[in-house]
């Protein structure tokens, strides 16, 4: 099962943009940002942030689930 940074990172390429617009797109800044994808854990609000911005379950981004349809 894929890493929480991994399954980020991947769904960041998917759609085509950098690390630096992912961290705007959160409103954090680049270098936190690059930490999650090296697998460092976000704080709640911004792992809910990212499941939105992506459309996915926290559950998939947490790797609890491969299922990446939220319920």
């Amino acid at each position: 099962m894929a890493t929480f940074g991994e399954r980020v990172k991947s769904l960041r390429q998917a759609k085509g943009l950098t690390q630096k617009q992912m961290a705007d797109a959160l409103n954090i800044t680049e270098r936190n940002y690059q930490r999650y994808e090296a697998t460092n854990s976000p704080s709640n609000a911004n792992l809910l942030r990212m499941a939105d911005f992506f459309d996915v379950s926290t559950d998939y981004l947490l790797g609890r689930s491969d299922d990446l349809t939220r319920h």
